[in-house]
């Protein structure tokens, strides 16, 4: 692909079941992160464009709730195919436009479609339940409830630029086979990775009209979308402060919000160190850090933390780091801005007596991994989320301790617990105030059909393929009166 204009390509919006240019006549430019230019542009969506969007997927829902469960899964697993049909295509979009290693892009492509087939099952699984009117004291015996599952409507799905297949996946399959219409607004750095899997939807031949893909400023269509009286769930995942600004603009709506996460990693005196430093690498640095569930601090015991340290340090100095394109673990960050973020927090850490073990280079929006050991609790390291390649030490005396420290946090998606004492994980799993506790492994998402959820500034409400299926449809009652 050459670095003229003339060349590059113009992505169309996803509206009411057409490819087509925004009425706007604008378009937004999408850098690279790694190329650092421009590789396309794509539609800057209107304000008009989402009310007929929003109408027509209204529609279109009604229509699609009364197909059986079994005729909307076969869309959703004709939608799967495609992807992996297509799966070097999209990774390759993945790759060029948020910076993830080609390897790691294919993965998610790929575990993006296990995730669709297995919410289709999971779909066909749940069953509607009844309930005898005297199975409660007193209660009359001719009266039968039934429950059912219905649809909500019509979903917004609002995805990241960090997992941009399988994070907007997420949301849209659930969302589908409830029984709802989709209208999907991916981050705009992220919507040509977006609109690379809506085409192998569309191929698919869902319904028109049923999904529309609105990418454009957030400034004018962001805010727009969330208080719209058409949208009747929202499923966001992002930084916790728009979040915060979407629980307050969204009103009497369903919301579930994946938000930011501090991630400790505890480590007790008698860890297993070859375990502790395998997970932390991995968790810490793969994809730069850019992961709302990545190691973001290690609480250490002082008794085994020069010993972790130097560990980790030797770890640090063997990471790959470069391009995306030869698979390097670290690679450039989003965007200048990240990195600018990234580089103030080493700096205000240094600044204040951390100490430097590795890292702290830069280049451009590529910060070189980065190892800081005697991190105190004054330290803006110690409590803010980097999304980035830099990993803080804080030493700790007792697990008490580190579990204080742990829960001062605002944020409590997941943590980390390394020890070789079972009871001791149990216990101190028990007092950390988080979504998840992994026992000697790292902090991640998955496997796709566990529960995902954060708790205080980390996000509301759970995902998980059955608990999205759940929050994306209501209950109904019906009320059977015998003679």
């Amino acid at each position: 692909m050459g670095s003229n204009v003339s060349e590059l390509t113009t992505y169309l919006a996803y509206l009411n079941g057409e490819w087509q240019q925004s009425e706007s006549g604008e378009k937004i430019a999408i850098q690279s992160p790694y190329l650092r230019r421009t590789i396309g542009y794509v539609q800057a969506v209107t304000q008009n464009e989402v009310d007929q969007a929003i109408k027509n997927a209204h529609q279109a829902q009604k229509e699609w709730a009364g197909l059986s469960l079994s005729k909307r899964g076969s869309y959703l697993l004709a939608w799967a195919d495609e992807l992996v049909n297509n799966q070097e295509e999209i990774a390759l979009a993945v790759m060029h436009e948020v910076g993830k290693g080609y390897k790691d892009s294919v993965k998610e492509v790929v575990r993006t479609a296990d995730l669709i087939r297995y919410t289709v099952e999971e779909a066909l699984h749940m069953h509607g339940e009844s309930l005898r009117g005297d199975g409660f004291p007193g209660g009359p015996q001719k009266k039968i409830g039934i429950v059912e599952r219905m649809p909500l409507g019509v979903v917004l799905a609002i995805s990241p630029f960090n997992y941009p297949v399988n994070l907007a996946a997420s949301k849209i399959a659930p969302a589908l086979m409830a029984g709802n219409a989709v209208i999907f607004k991916p981050a705009t750095q992220g919507s040509i990775s977006g609109i690379k899997m809506i085409e192998a939807l569309d191929k698919a031949g869902l319904p028109k009209g049923l999904l529309s893909l609105t990418t454009g400023r957030g400034s004018v269509i962001g805010d727009y979308l969330v208080e719209h009286k058409g949208i009747d769930m929202i499923s966001f995942t992002g930084g916790s402060s728009t979040g915060r600004h979407l629980s307050k603009q969204s009103a009497m709506i369903p919301l579930v919000l994946e938000l930011g996460g501090k991630d400790p990693a505890i480590v007790c005196d008698d860890a297993d160190l070859d375990v502790a430093v395998s997970s932390i690498m991995n968790g810490a640095f793969s994809y730069s850090g850019q992961r709302c569930t990545a190691i973001k601090r290690v609480l250490v015991n002082e008794k085994v933390a020069d010993e972790l340290v130097a560990r980790l340090k030797e770890a640090v100095e063997k990471l790959s780091v470069g391009s995306p394109e030869e698979d390097s673990t670290v690679v450039p960050l989003i965007d200048d801005k990240s990195a600018d973020f990234v580089q103030s927090l080493i700096d205000d850490a240094l600044a204040k007596q951390a100490t430097l073990v590795a890292g702290n280079k830069r280049k451009d929006n590529l910060i070189y991994p980065t190892l800081l050991d005697h991190v105190t609790e004054e330290m803006d390291v110690a409590w803010i989320e980097p999304f980035g390649p830099v990993l803080p030490i804080i030493r700790v005396k007792s697990d008490e301790e580190a579990i204080a420290i742990a829960n001062k946090s605002e944020f409590g998606l997941q943590a980390s617990i390394f020890t070789q004492d079972v009871d001791r994980a149990f216990a101190v799993a028990k007092e950390v105030e988080a979504g998840t506790v992994q026992i000697n492994g790292r902090t991640e998402r998955g496997p796709d059909h566990f529960p995902f959820l954060g708790v205080k500034a980390s996000g509301m409400g759970v995902q998980g393929i059955h608990n999205s299926l759940v929050s994306m449809s209501r209950q109904r009652v019906t009320v059977l009166n015998l003679k």
